[in-house]
Parts: structure tokens; sequence; C-alpha cells
């Protein structure tokens, strides 16, 4: 018990003064007279002797006196020093402390009043230390007035920028912030069906006509980046060649699209490095060509994720590095606050509240504009400053034919402000109008020629507002159309006798067979170049016609002064509002649903978003967001960006996102209930490893040439490998020795996707049955060729499943071995082979750490890094992994669009038969079924 008795002793011993010093013998050494206290040690001596208890016989009056003084001074200090606080009234004890002591001193002792009043003079003398005053909390009333509303709304855009819908899309939407953009993610409300049937048909009848009603789904794009070049034509596609490929497909020098009739797309690469270097998909539009003007304007539509980097390339072939000052009127706009005129306090005076139109968030002195003495180009950032949207469905044109008005003659015309009136003008936008009123004839959306340009100047949408939401219906067909004129023709006889009647039937014959023709050379030609001219291309246009733009309070007030409520608004003399209308062909590529998604791209000025978006609504379309956008994409069979772009940086930066957040997802369920991936021979749940998987097949591809070689065999032996492949690949630690290959085979290889048009035609014709024609006779020395040519590269194909199934993120896609094709070819529903249960070499590990940080070797269930060889883990060969996958309500089965190696692809179509060609197995992340799926590639 010594250890508990000396833990005593220091525990009372700690608030006693340290000048005076206690022994623990019986005897001080001033003889025992200053330290007779030994009453401190409890007990006996260690000797089994006790301690006296007997009185001193004689002290020394002087030592001891000393002693006692030094103690009295010890607590007389540890009494006026308070321990743990600084104010004065904490010296006294717990009974007598109160709590008005602290501002009236005079209820302390006299003995403690002095230093309380000078701690309360030293607190006067430091205003400067004072605490900073809180803001006063305001009532909720005040906070929603409307201008500390867009005072807040102002503030809260200070990181992530939002779009004009965005107080519309907050209330219904799930938002998302992503890409500096707060953006609509999908509804609230349980929507997919419907969307997907807003973007595919709704048939409905009504009485004895019959109408086909479609309904439309819209999408706000305000957050695509538009990037505006203007200088010399022969400049600009000088500069712009050496950032595209004709290998790829068309490019910024395309015919039908250098005239300003039709919007392109090209996909961008870094300057002189195609096929290496990959960026981006861009949408492109150039201005028609305008009398007496030598310079051209571009449009550029990239993706918020690849605005720097393709800002950088642009900025490096155009040679524009000087930046060119703003002036003020040309500032981010902004809108004042038109409501009733309060008292305001001098800090209100100075922070008016205003809204934001634009990019009205950027910090002063960003430049937005580069100039090349040089090459005498401009590049401008027009980011935000147009407004963009987006309906998809057969029976777009007919919400856009009964939501905007063309502008009267009578009325002013928005012009420039450089050009005079002129009776051209007038034409032109005459001849606009006509082909606006013609698109209600077109029964389709997808009649039209993809990408085919119209420009116009409407009214305002609002001043023809419907009371209450309903549904646009097409128009009459042509024969419903006619049979309406013969019964008008029937009562004109009637009423005036068969004179009357000729002639009107003469007219009317003439005025039908006239707009048939003009429908079907528009369906046929698209809209002329000179009719695709707008004043939207001029920033002073723009910039005066948000300006001009009617408040919500003028319309109302307007409102409340008709006689007929409901009535048609009258518009004023500079109401007009340039638009651009851009048509999108939707799915362009394959054979299947063919035109799926098609629609219009409607382009306004800045501040005019939801003037035109409430319209649109109250037409009838459903809103998507960006998980509709995806779904849209999966349909029409196209990649999504960045989602599916692995060989660029945004890509790849969305990946890494992606595979953090589908870790702490995993993460966050219980271990009981986590799925096993090693157990399931999944080595890559959550980012698929593509440098690894083209790497290993480029090894394999030379390894087996090697093998024929040097064992004399020809074509007919290729398949030689395939059988000894399984047994290489039954365990990791039996894979491919890669070690020595890798070092030996070539230089470091980086994966691409291939886009090369030629490459794609071979490959789309050699992966169908022989059945169809085929152009592109598969040989060895083909194959070897394409191989080497792109057999680094990955391939986007569409997977469509023979049986049940649905397939997920990330699921395998493999190589069938000879006895599953057997089996498909006796059983055409078989459900497909199994995999086997892997063992789980590393379920030892359990978490020892937690936290974002977390490696993932830690995790219970996932392969760590470094990956073993991904191509042969499993009983069947790996070629890629699945990026979009689910069940498509427009095939009524499984689809998924996957990736997957060329070099692979040409090896596993070498051995199929022919009418087996382009069979592959798939497996989810989370299964050990194989399901059987049939490959295809859409050119």
């Amino acid at each position: 018990m010594t250890g508990a008795k000396d833990r005593m002793r220091e525990k009372k011993m700690k608030n006693q003064p340290r000048n005076v010093i206690y022994t623990s013998s019986g005897r001080g050494t001033e003889g025992g007279q200053g330290s007779q206290a030994c009453g401190w040690v409890r007990g006996h001596q260690p000797g089994g002797h006790s301690y006296s208890q007997d009185l001193p016989k004689h002290i020394t009056a002087s030592f001891f006196a000393r002693a006692r003084a030094a103690e009295v001074n010890a607590m007389l200090k540890a009494v006026g020093k308070p321990a743990g606080s600084c104010h004065i009234f904490n010296a006294l004890p717990k009974h007598m402390r109160r709590r008005a002591m602290s501002h009236n001193t005079k209820r302390l002792p006299r003995r403690l009043r002095e230093g309380a009043e000078r701690l309360a003079e030293r607190s006067q003398r430091a205003p400067e230390k004072e605490k900073k005053q809180l803001a006063k909390s305001r009532s909720r009333r005040a906070r929603r007035r409307h201008g500390n509303l867009l005072l807040e709304f102002n503030r809260r855009q200070r990181k992530n920028k939002w779009l004009e819908t965005h107080i519309w899309h907050a209330k219904r939407f799930h938002m998302l912030k992503t890409w500096s953009y707060c953006l609509p993610l999908k509804p609230t409300a349980k929507s997919f069906r419907a969307s997907y049937r807003a973007m595919n048909t709704h048939a409905l009848l009504q009485v004895t006509l019959a109408f086909v009603c479609f309904v439309i789904a819209n999408e706000d794009l305000s957050y695509y980046c538009c990037l505006e070049l203007q200088g010399s034509e022969e400049q600009m596609l000088r500069a712009l060649a050496r950032l595209t490929s004709k290998q790829t497909g068309p490019t910024f020098a395309a015919a039908s699209c250098l005239s300003g009739a039709r919007q392109g797309s090209v996909h961008l690469y870094k300057a002189d490095q195609f096929p290496q270097g990959s960026l981006g998909p861009a949408d492109f539009l150039w201005r028609p060509r305008v009398p007496d003007a030598s310079d051209r304007q571009l449009w550029i539509w990239i993706h918020p994720a690849l605005r720097q980097d393709v800002l950088s390339e642009l900025q490096l072939v155009c040679q524009c590095f000087e930046a060119v000052s703003i002036s003020e009127e040309s500032c981010p706009a902004v809108e004042p606050y038109a409501g009733r005129k309060r008292k305001r306090d001098e800090d209100d005076a100075e922070q008016l509240s205003k809204r934001l139109l634009g990019n009205g968030t950027r910090p002063a002195g960003t430049a937005v504009r580069w100039h090349s003495s040089d090459t005498a180009i401009t590049i401008s950032d027009l980011t935000m400053e147009i407004v963009r949207y987006r309906l998809i469905g057969p029976l777009a044109h007919t919400v856009l034919t009964d939501t905007l008005r063309p502008a009267s003659e009578e009325m002013e015309v928005t012009k420039p402000s450089n050009h005079s009136t002129d009776e051209v003008d007038t034409s032109v936008h005459q001849q606009q109008a006509d082909i606006f009123q013609l698109l209600r004839g077109v029964g389709s959306t997808a009649e039209l020629p993809a990408g085919c340009v119209l420009g116009l100047t409407v009214d305002d949408p609002r001043l023809t507002l419907p009371q209450k939401r309903g549904k646009s219906v097409p128009d009459l067909q042509q024969s419903a159309g006619s049979r309406c004129v013969f019964m008008q023709m029937n009562q004109v006889r009637i009423l005036a006798g068969p004179e009357i009647l000729s002639l009107s039937h003469t007219r009317s014959t003439v005025s039908l067979h006239q707009k048939d023709s003009r429908v079907r050379d528009l369906t046929l030609r698209g809209v002329a170049a000179h009719c695709s001219q707008s004043t939207l291309w001029d920033a002073s246009v723009r910039d005066r016609v948000t300006h001009n733009r009617p408040s919500e309070q003028e319309l109302n007030r307007m409102r409340s002064e008709l006689l007929v409520p409901g009535s048609r608004l009258s518009a004023a003399a500079q109401a007009g509002v340039p638009v651009l209308l851009v048509h999108q062909g939707g799915r362009v590529r394959g054979e299947e649903r063919l035109h799926w998604g098609s629609g219009w791209d409607l382009m306004l000025p800045k501040g005019w978003g939801m003037a035109f978006w409430v319209p649109l609504v109250y037409r009838g379309v459903r809103v998507g967001g960006l998980h509709m956008s995806v779904k849209a994409s999966q349909f029409t069979g196209q990649p999504h960006f960045p989602h599916d772009y692995p060989d660029c940086p945004a890509g790849q930066r969305f990946q890494s996102e992606q595979e953090a957040e589908l870790l702490e997802k995993f993460k966050r369920r219980p271990p009981s209930k986590r799925t096993n991936y090693i157990k399931h021979g999944c080595l890559a749940p959550f980012r698929c490893p593509w440098q690894q998987l083209t790497e290993e097949w480029e090894e394999l591809v030379n390894l087996s040439a090697e093998t024929t070689s040097d064992c004399g065999t020809g074509p007919s032996d290729f398949a030689v490998l395939r059988s000894e492949v399984p047994r290489v690949g039954r365990a990791p630690h039996e894979a491919i020795d890669c070690s020595l290959s890798r070092s030996a085979v070539c230089h470091m290889i980086s994966r691409c996707v291939c886009r090369s048009l030629k490459a794609l035609r071979q490959l789309s014709a050699w992966c169908r049955p022989s059945s169809r024609r085929n152009s592109f006779p598969l040989t060895r020395a083909t194959a070897a060729a394409l191989r080497q040519e792109c057999g680094r590269s990955l391939v986007w194909v569409r997977l469509r499943l023979l049986g049940k199934g649905q397939p997920a993120l990330h699921a395998t896609v493999c190589v069938p071995t000879t006895s599953d094709l057997q089996l498909l070819l006796k059983d055409a529903h078989s459900s497909g082979p199994q995999e086997p249960r892997h063992k789980d070499h590393l379920k030892h590990l359990r978490r020892h750490t937690s936290g974002p940080e977390e490696p993932a070797c830690a995790v219970r269930g996932v392969w760590p890094p470094p990956l073993p060889s991904v191509l042969s883990h499993c009983s069947r060969l790996t070629l890629g992994w699945v990026q979009q996958g689910d069940f498509s309500l427009a095939a009524g089965h499984g689809e998924a669009l996957a990736f997957i190696s060329v070099s692979g692809l040409l090896h596993m179509i070498l051995q199929q038969p022919q009418e087996q060609r382009g069979v592959v197995l798939l497996r989810n992340p989370s299964s050990l079924q194989y399901r059987y799926a049939r490959i295809s590639i859409d050119i």
C-alpha cells in the first residue's frame, strides 16, 4: 500500500506552498525545531517502529518564528491569487459569491474592492479588444423581403453559380453542386417512366379525328460554356485544324456547317497530338456570312469540365495571349430591384439589392477576352451570356410553335446599332416567320435534317401565357385538313352556288399543294443559310434586349387593366427577342430506333430564361435533370460526357470522384451486408483499370504471335492459345507473367479510344453474323493490320442481352469459351455459365483506421493495389467493362454500353464461328452468373 499512501500524500500536498519543505523524518535539520509536523505520514515506520507522539522538550524561538512566517506568507499569497480565473470574487468561498458582484464592486468585501475596481478600469481602457458585435437577427418577415432575398441569393452564388431557373428547380428537384454550378439532378417525384414517355410517344383519341399527342422533355443546358472566335476564316480554320482530325469525321471546315446553316460536332484533341491527347466533344456553329463583312464568327459549345483545357489549347493555336480590357458597359449585367420604396439604413444604401444576370459572380478584373496581333483572332468567353434550352421529343416543334410568336411586321425588329433599317432585313424576317409556321405541318421532329438552324425574332412569350397548364397537340394531318376543306365547300355550295364553289375549290387546292411542296422542301433540304441569320450574334443587341426586358410587375399591371381576362397582351415596340433554333438529330448512328431523342435547342439572350421557361412548362413539357440526361444518352447509344470518356482529363477526374463516392458508400454498409468482391472474382468494382487491360491484351497477342511463328502453325491454328489461357488464369498467382514482357514489348502504352471511322466500320462489319453482306472480309492479315493501327485502343460498343438479365455499372465483359457457344446453340434461352467462387486470401485483413483518407487495402472484400492480372483473373478472359447499363424501356430488354479492348475483340472474333460472331458474356460485379449478349458497333 506504499504507492497508494504516496499518491494520497501528493494529492494533499498539491495546493501547499512550495517554499515550505516538509520532511518525512521525525527530526528536522535544525534540531527538529522547524519540522515537528510529522503527522503528514500515517502508519508506522518501515522498520516497524512508531513515530514519536510526544511534544518537544524545548524550541528555539528564532527558528520556529522563521518557519511559521514562511508558512503564513505562502498561505496569504495563495489566498490572494485565485486559481483558474481572473475575477476577484472567485477568491471568496462559494457560499459568499453573488452574481451581482461582477458589475457592482460594493457587494464585495472591502479588502477585495480595490482589485475589482482595477480590473474594471483596465477593461474600460481597452475598447479595441472588445469582441465584435454580433449582427442583429432579423425577423422572418424582414429576411423574406425581396431585396434581402436577392442579397442572400447573391451571397450564395459566390462559390457555385446558379442558373436562371435555379429557384424553379430547387423547389422541385434534388440539386447537385458540381463543376462550379448548382444543377438539378433528378425530380423529387418518381418520374422516370413518365420522362421516358415524354421523350417517346403518347397516343390520344379525341371524338372522330385522330390526334397523336406527344409530350416533350425539357432540359436547361445554360451551364454549358460558349467560346466565341472572331477573325479571318482562313486563319481560324488553319488554327482549328490542329485540334481535330478528318479520321474522326467532319471538322470545322465541313461545307455543310461552314455556311452557317447546320450545327456540327467534333472531338477535340491537344494541338498536333492525335490520336493521343484527347480533350472531349464540342458542338460548333458558324455565323452565316454577312454582306460587307470580312470576319467570321464561330461559337464552340463545350462542357464546363472542359472549359479550362479547351481554352488553353485555343489560346495556343490562335496565339491569343493578350487580355483585352472590357468597358464598364459590358460588365456583367444586374437587374435593379423594382419593388416599393422604403426607408433604408446608411449601410443598406451602399449595398443595393440587384439580381445577377450572366456570369456576374466572377471576380472583378477576370479576363474574358483575348486577342492576337499576329493572327487577328479574338477569343471571347460567353459563359452564361446565352441561355440554352433543349426540348426532346417528336413534337418539340409543336410546343415551340404554340409558345413562340414571330414579331409582327409593323413592330420594330431588333437590329444592331451599326445597321440601318433595310427592306432586305424585313424580307428575311418574313421568310423566317413563314418557315417557322411551316413546322406545324411537319409530322415529327425527326423528319427534319439534323443540325439545321433557324434564326427568328419573337415576341415576349409571357404575353400569350395560358391561364392554366395544358398540352400542345399537333396540327391536323393533311388528309384531315383536306376533309375539313371539303366540308366547308359543301356548306358554301348550299349558300352561294356553283360559281363561288369552283373559285374557292381552286384556291384551296392550290394553297394546299403549295404548302405541301414547301413542307416537303423543308424536310429534304432544311433551312436556307440566309434564314439562319440572327441578331443574337451581336453583343450590343443582346445587352439591349436584356436591359429592355419588361418586368413581371409591368406585365401584371397590364393584365389587371384587360377588359377580358386571359386575352393577349399588347406587345411593346421594343419587345422583340432574337432567338436561335438548332435542330438535334437524336440517334443518328446504327440501325435501331433511328432519330430517337430528336428535338430542338432554343438559344436566348441572358435575363430571358424564366420568361421562356414558364410558358414552355405551361405547354405540357416535362422537365428533366442530369440523371435523365444520362439515361437519354444510354437510349441513344452515345457516350455521355464526362462519364464515358476515360481518355480525357475531365473523364479521369470524374472516375476518381466516382471511385471515392462508391467506396465511401460501400464502407457505410455493415461488414456483414457488403458484397465480397474478392470471392466474386471482381478486381475493380469501383474503377476500371483500362491501362492495365490494354497492356495485358497487347502482351497476350504478341505472345501468341511468337508462339505461332515458332511452331510454324497456320491461320487455322490461331485458336490453340485459347485453350491454354483458362489454365493460365485460374488463380492470381498463376496469371500471365507480365514482369518480363512489359519491359520488353514496347514503351509505356497510353490508353485512348478508337474514333477512326475507317476502323470502326471494319469492326462493325466483322462483329455482325455472316448472313449480312460484308464489304470488309475478316482475315488474319486484315486483323493484324488493324491491330497494328489501333490495337492498344478501346472501342465503344453496345451490348444487347440475348436473354434475361439487367446489366449494372462496371459489369465485366468476357470472352466465351467453345463450350459456352455450344451451350447457346443447343438452348437459345440458356441462362449462361457460372463463375466458380474464388477464395478470399485476404480475409484476415480488418480495418484499423477510419476516415476519408482510409486506403482501399484496409477494406475487407476489395482487392488492394497493386491488382493481379485483370485479363486472366477469372475463368473467362476479360474484354472490358460496362459504363452504362440498365433495363432499356425502348428495347424491352437489358442493354449496356461498354468499352472493350480492340486487340481482345479481334482475338475473340477470329476464333468464333461466322454465325456466332460478336457473342460475349456479361457478368455483374455482385453476381457469379454470366449472361449471353451480342456486340454491335454503331457508326
